[in-house]
């Protein structure tokens, strides 16, 4: 897992965290038991059991002024069961992009620095695949197909689909920040959790991406 900023020489990025990085808390529970990485301090401190890695990416907003939109409270997919409450993730106090805590594995969370879902925009949420309390809300994520539908609920009571255009496996340290993350006018929307093969530290080496756009 990648312990140094990781940035992205690119001026349209205003610098915040990879977000992408965060996932570390995914677990075999073969290390320590704890579901996360040896970054625990800092976590705690942050009010977090799970964090990860700071690095520069871009917001996936496509710019403009915006009134007050509707804020994601549910996502469901059902082709897969997921049917799961939304939190609202930021930033911990040390920079570090939050995560759903360890015991709340079930709970998916909507990042508040990416879009909106359903405005234009990259939206994105996180999703752990395995805590040290077992399976999470995320685990079968690997197994969704293209045209899959996925649904976002606002607090305003609208429900917005999002078909499945592709899933991507990719290594932690080579993260596509600029394809998650760019600024784009269409409104998209990026799921990402833990995946692939397990460190000596007993935390998965890649993230799975899945990426969908409004239909």
């Amino acid at each position: 897992m990648p312990r140094t900023p990781l940035p992205l020489r690119r001026a349209a990025f205003p610098a915040l965290v990879c977000l992408a990085l965060v996932l570390t808390g995914c677990s075999s529970g073969a290390a320590d038991g704890s579901g996360a990485s040896t970054r625990s301090d800092t976590r705690e401190r942050a009010g977090s059991e799970e964090s990860g890695s700071k690095s520069t990416v871009g917001t996936g907003r496509s710019g403009g002024s915006r009134s007050a939109p509707a804020v994601p409270v549910r996502i469901d997919i059902p082709s897969l069961g997921i049917d799961s409450e939304l939190m609202r993730l930021g930033l911990n106090p040390d920079g570090t992009v939050e995560v759903p805590p360890a015991e709340k594995g079930m709970t998916a969370g909507w990042y508040t620095g990416g879009a909106v879902p359903g405005e234009p925009g990259a939206a994105v949420v996180i999703g752990h695949n395995d805590t040290r309390f077992g399976k999470a809300v995320f685990h079968d994520l690997r197994k969704i197909g293209k045209g899959a539908d996925i649904a976002i609920h606002n607090d305003r009571g609208a429900e917005l689909h999002f078909r499945v255009t592709a899933t991507e496996t990719v290594s932690k340290k080579a993260f596509p920040t600029e394809k998650v993350y760019g600024p784009t006018n269409a409104r998209t929307l990026r799921l990402i959790t833990c995946d692939g093969a397990f460190d000596d530290q007993g935390h998965p080496v890649d993230n799975l991406i899945v990426y969908a756009n409004r239909s």
